[in-house]
């Protein structure tokens, strides 16, 4: 089956928190009831980050919620999950997370068909001039829209 790609959670801290330069899209390896709760929408990455261990990729801080009716399967929410990298694309990534400033944030995980993936962002950390600016921007955008939606009504 080949279906298109359903987000489950978009981790809109993080854009608000770093300037994303790259993604890539990797696999994870979940349990059965962990991928049930995430249909039901039972995740957070608010606040989770990716990092190497020992030559393997995981992902930190990454809720999910446990599945209602999981009973003893359910596994600890708050867990380190694998991601599915290539070598080449973990030491790749290492080499970016080493340079200065620079860590890999979740964006967002969805279904493609029946997988879950999740959407991994090489990225570097705003500065508090950078989120004013970033919020200024989308007020000034916000005002145009009402008023061209106010003029459009008349």
């Amino acid at each position: 089956m080949t279906g298109g790609k359903k987000v489950i959670s978009t981790n809109k801290k993080a854009y608000h928190d770093y300037f994303v330069e790259e993604t890539i899209e990797c696999g994870i390896v979940l349990v059965g009831t962990e991928v049930k709760s995430l249909r039901r929408g039972g995740v957070n990455l608010k606040d989770s980050y990716a990092q190497v261990k020992n030559g393997e990729m995981f992902v930190c801080g990454m809720h999910i919620s446990p599945y209602e009716h999981g009973n003893i399967f359910n596994r600890e929410p708050m867990r380190d999950r694998k991601l599915l990298l290539h070598k080449k694309e973990i030491t790749r990534l290492l080499g970016y997370v080493k340079q200065k400033g620079l860590t890999l944030v979740p964006l967002e995980i969805y279904l493609s068909g029946s997988r879950v993936k999740l959407l991994l962002g090489v990225a570097r950390g705003k500065k508090n001039y950078d989120k004013r600016s970033d919020i200024a921007e989308n007020e000034t955008e916000r005002e145009i829209d009402r008023r061209l939606k106010g003029a459009f009504a008349e």
